[in-house]
């Protein structure tokens, strides 16, 4: 924890400008957080933050605190699936960013932590607000390096196994022959003793479909990475419209951690051309119970 905040302290020296009363909670709340009473010192700073005036200098280090410390928060309950409470800081967290930097920024990193903690709620319509906001910057092409092509959505732990879901913001092709095109990569992790990522195991890919079918536009493929006695492939009872509905494919990724990737399915593949141009591919599926 310490080593979090402890780089605040490099901007102290400018504060000599404030109310000495001020600083001196300002100090009293640093001191809270170096020996660990992050909480205690957090509130203290926005306590502090109602009395200083946003033109003094003091302000701008109050608030910017306030979003390393919420930040931490923020990221520590989305490690640990308590979406609930990551939800609560990453929202303040942008309201943080509004008063250091201005209505209407927004940090794209922090905006992808809110759609991850949405994800883990189920609350699948909220996301698509900030989704919508990634989007948007991406096609004004003003995303930083690290979010500029793909982001993390969804991320959870099943059983020993950690689960991450990242989404590229590349639209389907037109020409669905044109490449191989994957839209959305589950990536499945062992995990070291403490939690964190070990090996990465397989990869569920949601991959454009190279054939004429109304009904889906993706289908699912695992391969594998370094994962032992497990089945690759790619399984027709898993596939997706463009508008991938994201509780459906969360769901269906869970059925496959669960082993339920065999479905009776049944390709086939005409060689004859539609009208099109287009080598006709037909899927059908028992639907029976």
């Amino acid at each position: 924890m310490k080593k979090v905040f402890l780089s605040l302290l490099l901007f102290l020296p400018v504060l000599v400008y404030s109310q000495t009363d001020h600083l001196e909670e300002f100090y009293q709340a640093d001191s809270l957080i170096q020996i660990g009473e992050v909480e205690k010192g957090y509130l203290k700073l926005k306590q502090l933050e109602l009395k200083v005036a946003e033109s003094d200098t003091l302000y701008s280090h109050i608030i910017g605190y306030q979003y390393d410390i919420v930040s931490f928060f923020e990221s520590n309950f989305r490690m640990n699936e308590d979406f609930e409470n990551s939800l609560e800081y990453g929202l303040e967290a942008l309201d943080l960013i509004e008063k250091i930097y201005g209505e209407g920024t927004a940090d794209p990193f922090m905006i992808k932590n809110i759609i991850v903690s949405y994800s883990g709620l189920k609350r699948y319509d909220e996301a698509q607000e900030y989704r919508d906001w990634l989007y948007a910057a991406y096609d004004e092409k003003v995303l930083p390096e690290g979010i500029d092509e793909y982001f993390n959505f969804d991320y959870f732990k099943w059983e020993d196994k950690n689960i991450w879901g990242y989404e590229w913001f590349e639209k389907l092709p037109e020409n669905r022959f044109s490449s191989s095109f994957t839209k959305v990569v589950y990536y499945v992790y062992s995990t070291n003793d403490d939690g964190s990522d070990k090996d990465q195991l397989y990869r569920l890919h949601v991959l454009m479909f190279h054939g004429d079918n109304e009904s889906f536009d993706y289908v699912m493929t695992k391969r594998l990475d370094t994962a032992t006695n497990e089945v690759s492939g790619t399984f027709y009872a898993y596939t997706y419209k463009e508008d991938i509905d994201f509780e459906k494919l969360h769901n269906d990724v869970i059925e496959i951690l669960k082993g339920n990737f065999q479905p009776d399915t049944k390709s086939t593949r005409s060689n004859n051309l539609n009208e099109d141009g287009k080598i006709e591919v037909h899927i059908e599926m028992n639907m029976d119970e």
